[in-house]
Formats: C-alpha cells, structure tokens, sequence
C-alpha cells in the first residue's frame, strides 16, 4: 500500500504530496545552483553576486519544472480549466518565494555562516546558507499557492465583471 494511501487527513496528504513535488524543484534548485555559478563568477568584484545569482537563476529553473508536477499532484487541480492563471498566480507567489529565499540566503551566509563558520570552506558556508533560504521559501510555496494559486478567490471573477459593465 502507498505511503499517501494511508494519509487519511487531507490537508496532512495535501502537504505530503506537496513536500514530495518539492523535493524535485529543491534538487532542480540546488544542483543547478551550484552549476550556474560559475556563469556569474564575472559579475561584480566579490564572491558574493556569482552566489546571488546562482541562486535567483537555480529557483527560477526549478519554479519552471515545478509547475505542472504541484498544479497535478500536490493540489489536485488538473482538471480545473484555470490553467493561464494558476500559472500567473503561481509566479506571482514563487517570485515572492524567490524574494524570502534570496534575502534569507544572503542574510544567513553574511552574518551567520561568514561570521560564525569561517573554519569550513565558502562552497560550505553558501550551501547551508541556500538550504536556510530554500527551508522558508518552502513555506511560502506551500502556503501561496495552498491559498491563492490554486483555489478560486473570486477576484479575477470580480474584476471580469467590472470590466464587462
């Protein structure tokens, strides 16, 4: 029997199977992190872009793969004819994602991991860093586009009316 057979509570299945659709994107944005880098290795005088970049360049690869895999598996929404703007919504919600990942990285290799962690190498400290920030944009993921992206607001419908009038 499957693991998520046997999760009777839905919004415990619906995280489960969302986590399991991010493992994909986290591993997308991971490795690729760390193959981009060395593409932005000239962009400024410090280390510290070329990781900025690397970063911003590995989510936006993994939000692309991600998409179809959560819209399908995590939130059930296959069938719902909104495809357009669930795809806008969920740009919207991964660019804010991007955002808590980006600034959470950055904060924590700058006054945590450069700070505290100087004895391990910066391949190390950038690596614990990104983890930190992929951890609440996790988070932030999940509950956007549990929230908003996936589910029927009534705000396009509302602003469709207005527009009709």
């Amino acid at each position: 029997m499957k693991l998520l057979d046997k999760i009777k509570n839905k919004e415990l299945r619906s995280f489960v199977t969302f986590f399991i659709t991010a493992v994909l994107g986290a591993g997308t944005n991971f490795f690729t992190r760390i193959l981009y880098k060395p593409l932005f290795l000239g962009f400024g005088l410090a280390d510290k872009p070329a990781f900025q970049w690397s970063v911003f360049a590995g989510y936006m690869t993994a939000t692309i793969i991600t998409f179809i895999p959560q819209k399908i598996f995590a939130f059930s929404a296959k069938e719902s004819g909104n495809t357009k703007r669930e795809s806008i919504k969920f740009f919207i919600i991964a660019t804010l994602a991007l955002g808590i990942q980006l600034g959470l990285s950055s904060l924590t290799l700058d006054y945590i991991a450069n700070i505290y962690f100087t004895h391990f190498s910066l391949t190390l400290r950038e690596t614990f860093s990104h983890i930190v920030g992929m951890g609440f944009s996790f988070l932030a993921n999940f509950y956007g586009h549990k929230f908003l992206t996936f589910r029927s607001t009534g705000v396009y419908d509302k602003i469709k009316a207005r527009s009709i009038r």
